[in-house]
Order: C-alpha cells, then structure tokens, then sequence
C-alpha cells in the first residue's frame, strides 16, 4: 500500500498539471500526464521511432528523462504552492529493453521533506494486449526552492 501523505497546497493537482503544460521536454517527447495524486504522479509516453536508439528500443535518456519528470512531479504535489522543484540527484536502474506500444512513468514520494524529497519511479513498457514489463528503476533526490527567481511551478 503506497504511504498516504497530506499536501501542504490543497490546490496541488492544477498547478502541477499546468507546471507540465509548460515543460517543453515532455511536450518534444510526446509525455502526457496521465493521474496527479499527493506524492504520486504518472507520465504517459507512447512509442515513437524518433525517441529510439539504433537497435529501436525507446532511448534510456528518453526513459530516464520521463521518470525524472514523474519523481519531480511527485515531489512537487507535496510542496508549498510557491515553490519550485529541482532534481539533485538520480540513479537509474535499467532492467530490460524499453520495447512497447507505450510506456508508464510512475513516481512516488518515498519521504518528503521541508527542503529534500526523496522519490523513487518505475518505468513500465505496454504492449498491444495491454501486458506490462518493468523496464527500469530509478531513483531521485529533489529540492524544495523557494524564493529564486526564475523558478516556480
């Protein structure tokens, strides 16, 4: 059962959905925000050849950059309503090829935190029947920002 956490912002879901609208990455990669809950979001990619490397699986920069923006999506519905998120740090974990019709980005919060969050994501692969393989882990650390800046949800 996944941890249950009380957003600092109750108006959490509209400013992480319209934060998204505005990231250019995930609009170039074809991303979609598929659900926003507190301390879990899901990123929808669906397979393009544009996005694969030369044996034509999906690119892991392409899987690692959707599952950064699921964990910093998670971590933002935690935070207050003015501040912004950056990733720190990440690792990721990339356990089969990234061979589907699309592809699900989960992040979830593992432990918020005032100024760190801690996330972890999970990038599964779906094919035709709707049949999921788990296709990488990762990892991430965020930072709360506030007052910088430039940077905002």
């Amino acid at each position: 059962m996944p941890p249950v956490f009380e957003p600092r912002d109750p108006d959490f879901a509209p400013r992480v959905r319209a934060s998204f609208g505005r990231q250019a990455a995930m609009d170039t990669i074809g991303a979609a925000l598929e659900s926003v809950e507190a301390g879990r979001v899901v990123i929808e990619l669906p397979f393009s050849t544009r996005l694969t490397q030369q044996h034509g699986f999906l690119h892991a920069g392409m899987v690692a950059t959707a599952l950064d923006s699921a964990c910093g999506y998670a971590a933002a519905t935690l935070m207050p309503a003015d501040a912004g998120v950056l990733t720190i740090e990440f690792k990721i974990n990339l356990m089969a090829p990234a061979e589907g019709q699309r592809f699900r980005m989960v992040g979830q919060v593992l432990k918020p935190g005032r100024t760190v969050t801690f996330t972890e994501g999970q990038a599964w692969a779906v094919d035709a029947q709707g049949g999921e393989k788990l296709i990488a882990t990762l990892v991430a650390t965020l930072m709360t920002v506030t007052g910088r800046e430039g940077i905002r949800h």
